[in-house]
């Protein structure tokens, strides 16, 4: 990266934080270019460098909330998504300690973001990411555990429902709780609890 992408990608960082900062005061249709240039501390012209109006900027701080969260995964964990064929059915259990503890560590870390892409889940397009996640992620995975295609949407609501109901509780408790402590809580709920 040269110095001229490496300045224009910093400022996009910049008013993607500026948005996510302004999103945990008010809602998006209230926002304004200059609310967030000035959160971000850059002019307005270098806001419209960067985006045509505020929806281009959310779109983009969507992706950088996402891609941010993928981070937090092993590169083979973020490509299991292209071997569902050839995959052990084990390898497919995404409520495990792999797949929930980057899952929960990037909640820890970006609580303030994590809360806000709840609270926004509408406005920040969430239901799209989902919808492709479903579509390419989730609906495989259950169909190669010989769930019927009409109940697919329903389990999968059911568990994200239920995951994410642990997940806020331990938010507002400000994550004092030891990751794999959440971890084992959740695997109980969607597994049931182990016997001994």
């Amino acid at each position: 990266m040269n110095k001229n992408e490496s300045k224009y990608f910093n400022t996009a960082v910049k008013m993607d934080k500026a948005l996510i900062a302004l999103l945990e005061k008010k809602d998006f249709e209230y926002i304004t270019i200059k609310e967030i240039c000035e959160q971000a501390e850059v002019n307005r012209s270098t806001f419209y460098l960067h985006y045509e109006n505020t929806a281009d900027l959310l779109r983009e701080t969507t992706r950088y909330i996402t891609d941010r969260f993928l981070s937090y995964f092993s590169v083979e964990n973020q490509s299991i998504a292209f071997e569902f064929e050839n995959r052990a059915l084990n390898d497919l259990i995404f409520v495990s300690p792999e797949y929930l503890s980057p899952y929960l560590t990037f909640i820890k870390e970006n609580q303030r973001i994590f809360k806000t892409s709840i609270r926004q889940f509408g406005t920040m397009d969430f239901e799209g990411v989902y919808k492709k996640m479903f579509r390419y992620i989730f609906n495989p995975v259950l169909a190669r555990f010989d769930f019927p295609e009409k109940d697919r949407v329903y389990i999968l609501k059911f568990y994200l429902t239920g995951i994410t109901a642990i997940v806020m509780e331990w938010l507002e408790n400000d994550c004092s709780d030891e990751i794999d402590s959440i971890i084992r809580i959740i695997i109980d709920c969607v597994v049931g609890k182990s016997r001994e």
